[in-house]
C-alpha cells in the first residue's frame, strides 16, 4: 500500500483508539484494549486486505505469545500472595527501618531498594502498594511516600517480575534474550542512579541527597553491575531480583557506617503484634524470606544445572504456523510461534517456588484458617484484568504486523525522523506507551515492532533501539495513572491522584531522559 498520511493514519488508528480511550475517557487497559483489537481487525480487513484466514491465525499465534507472558503474571502474583498472606511482606519491611535513623536512608531501603526487590519478584503495581503504606507509617508524608515508591523500582521493571517485559520483548520481535539483553541491561542500570538520587531527594531535600550521594553511587553501581551480569548471562529472569537482594544486603551494611547509621529505630512491639502466626508465635525474618530464596534456588539451579535444563525442557507447548499472505501482497513467511516449556518456564518455576513456601509457612504456623483460598482469590482477582488486557493487546499488536500495518508506521516514522535524531525519541515512544496502558507489557507489545523496522529502515542498531524501547516503557509505567492510583489508594489520598500524578511525572521523566541521552550518545 503506498505510504501517504490517510494510510499511515489507518495504520495508526488501532493504537490511536487505545489511546483516546484510555486518557480521555478513562477507560482500563482491558476495555481499551478490545475496542483497539476490533479496530485493529477491521482496519486490516476492510483497507489492508487482511482476510478471514490471516485473521484467524494472527490470533492464534495471538493466544500462545499471551499465555507466554499470563504464566509468568498468574504465579508471580500466586507467590506474592503466598508469602503476602503469611505476614512475610510486612516483616521484611518493618524489619528494614530498625538498621537506620536517617531518614534518607529509611527513603532509599524501603522507597528505593525494597521497592525494587518487590518489582523483581512480583511487581504489576505491587511495590507502590506495598512501600508507600510502608513509608508512611516511618513519618513520610503520603505524597512523599507514594512519589518514592513510584520513582524507586523504575528501573527494575524490564527484569522484574521474573523479566516478564523482556520476555514479551523477545515473543514479539522474535530476537534472542542473548541479542537484547546488553543494550537493555546497560541502558536500564544506567537510569537506577537517577531513580536513587531522586528518591534521596523526595525524602531529605537536597541536604539529604548531597549526604546520601556516595551511597547512591555504591547501591547503584553494585545494582547496575549485577543486573548486567546476570542479564548478559542467560539469567535475565533474575536481572531484578538478584541485583535487587543484593542491593539490599549492600545497602544494609552501608547502614551500619557512622555516616548513616544514627540512632536506629527499636520497632514498637505493636508493629509485630498483628505478624503472629496461626499458632501465636512471632514472624521470623529467616522464615520470611524463604519464599524468595526458595525462588532464587531453583532459578538459578534450573538455568545453570544443563541437564536439569533439559528434563524439564522436554515438553514443549508450540504450533507451526503457514505462509500468511494479505491481498495487497504483503507476507508473514511460514514458521513456528512461540515455543513454551511447561516444566521449565519460568511461570513453572514460580509454581514450584509458591508451592514449597506455601507448605513452609504452614509449618510455621503464620496462616490463618482458609489462607489457601484467600491466596487463589486475591491471585484471580489481581490478575483477570491484566489478562485481558494483554490478550486484546497482543492480538491487535500481531493482526497489525501480519498485515503491513506496523511496517507501514514504522516507514512514516523513518522518514519523518533521521537517524541522527531518533535514538532520543525511541525512549519516549516506549514510556508513552507504557505511561497510557499501565504496563511495560503493553508498550512493549504495542510499539516494539514498530521500533524494530524503524530502526532497520534508519540502519541503527536494532537491539540498541529495541534496548530504548524497553528501558523507556520500564520506566513510564511508574507513571502510570493505574499505579498511582494504587498508591494513593492505600495512603488516604484517593482526592488527591491529581498533585501525586503531577510530581510524579515531573520526576519520572528525568530517568527517561537520561536514557534518550545515552542512546543518542551511544550511536
Amino acid at each position: 500500500m503506498e505510504l501517504n498520511l490517510f494510510t499511515w493514519t489507518l495504520a495508526l488508528l488501532p493504537v490511536l483508539v487505545v489511546l483516546i480511550l484510555m486518557l480521555g475517557f478513562k477507560w482500563g487497559g482491558s476495555r481499551a484494549g478490545a475496542a483497539g483489537w476490533v479496530t485493529a481487525v477491521l482496519v486490516a480487513w476492510i483497507f489492508f486486505a487482511a482476510g478471514p484466514r490471516l485473521i484467524a491465525y494472527t490470533q492464534a499465534k495471538a493466544v500462545l505469545l499471551s499465555l507466554d507472558v499470563l504464566y509468568i503474571i498468574w504465579t508471580a502474583l500466586l507467590l506474592y500472595h503466598t508469602a503476602d498472606e503469611a505476614g512475610a511482606v510486612r516483616m521484611i519491611g518493618v524489619s528494614l527501618p530498625r538498621l537506620t535513623a536517617d531518614r534518607t536512608m529509611q527513603g532509599l531501603l524501603i522507597g528505593w531498594l525494597f521497592a525494587s526487590f518487590l518489582q523483581g519478584m512480583g511487581g504489576f503495581g505491587v511495590p507502590v502498594a506495598v512501600a508507600a503504606p510502608l513509608l508512611v507509617g516511618l513519618g513520610f508524608n503520603p505524597v512523599q511516600a507514594v512519589v518514592m515508591a513510584c520513582i524507586g523500582h523504575g528501573w527494575a521493571v524490564n527484569y522484574g517480575s521474573l523479566a516478564t517485559s523482556f520476555q514479551t520483548l523477545m515473543a514479539v520481535t522474535g530476537l534472542p534474550g542473548e541479542l537484547l539483553a546488553p543494550d537493555s541491561a546497560w541502558l536500564l542500570g544506567l537510569s537506577a542512579y537517577a531513580c536513587g538520587a531522586i528518591v534521596a531527594l523526595v525524602a531529605g531535600g537536597w541536604r539529604g541527597l548531597l549526604r546520601s550521594l556516595p551511597a547512591v553511587i555504591v547501591l547503584g553501581s553494585v545494582m547496575a553491575l549485577s543486573q548486567y551480569g546476570l542479564a548478559v548471562n542467560g539469567l535475565w529472569n533474575l536481572g531484578a531480583t538478584g541485583s535487587a537482594m543484593l542491593g539490599l544486603l549492600v545497602g544494609m551494611g552501608l547502614c551500619r557506617l557512622p555516616l548513616y547509621r544514627g540512632n536506629p529505630q527499636s520497632t514498637p512491639a505493636a508493629d509485630f503484634a498483628h505478624l503472629n502466626g496461626g499458632d501465636g508465635k512471632p514472624r521470623s525474618l529467616k522464615i520470611s524470606l524463604s519464599a524468595y530464596a526458595i525462588l532464587v534456588v531453583l532459578t538459578f539451579a534450573i538455568n545453570l544445572i544443563q541437564p536439569l535444563n533439559a528434563f524439564l525442557d522436554q515438553i514443549q507447548l508450540n504450533l507451526n504456523f503457514p505462509e500468511l499472505r494479505t491481498g495487497l501482497g504483503w507476507v508473514t513467511p511460514a514458521g513456528p510461534g512461540r515455543s513454551i516449556s511447561l516444566f521449565g518456564h519460568t511461570g513453572s518455576i514460580l509454581l514450584y517456588a509458591s508451592l514449597i513456601s506455601y507448605f513452609i509457612y504452614r509449618r510455621a504456623g503464620y496462616y490463618r484458617p482458609g489462607a489457601a483460598a484467600r491466596i487463589g482469590e486475591k491471585t484471580v482477582k489481581g490478575a483477570v484484568n491484566s489478562s485481558l488486557g494483554i490478550l486484546a493487546m497482543v492480538g491487535m499488536a500481531v493482526i497489525m504486523s501480519h498485515a503491513g500495518m506496523t511496517n507501514l508506521l514504522a516507514l512514516g516514522m523513518s522518514r519523518s525522523f533521521g537517524a541522527a535524531a531518533y535514538p532520543l525519541i525511541a525512549p519516549f515512544i516506549g514510556g508513552l506507551g507504557a505511561f497510557i496502558t499501565g504496563s511495560n507489557n503493553n508498550s512493549n507489545v504495542l510499539f516494539a515492532v514498530l521500533q524494530m523496522r524503524t530502526a532497520e529502515l534508519l540502519a541503527l542498531p536494532v537491539p540498541l533501539i529495541l534496548g530504548a524501547q524497553t528501558a523507556g516503557g520500564s520506566l513510564g509505567s511508574i507513571m502510570a495513572p493505574a499505579k498511582v492510583i494504587v498508591g494513593c489508594s492505600t495512603v488516604g489520598l484517593s482526592d488527591r491522584e491529581g498533585e501525586v500524578m503531577a510530581a510524579v511525572i515531573r520526576y519520572g521523566l528525568i530517568p527517561i531522559a537520561l536514557v534518550a541521552l545515552a542512546a543518542w550518545l551511544a550511536v
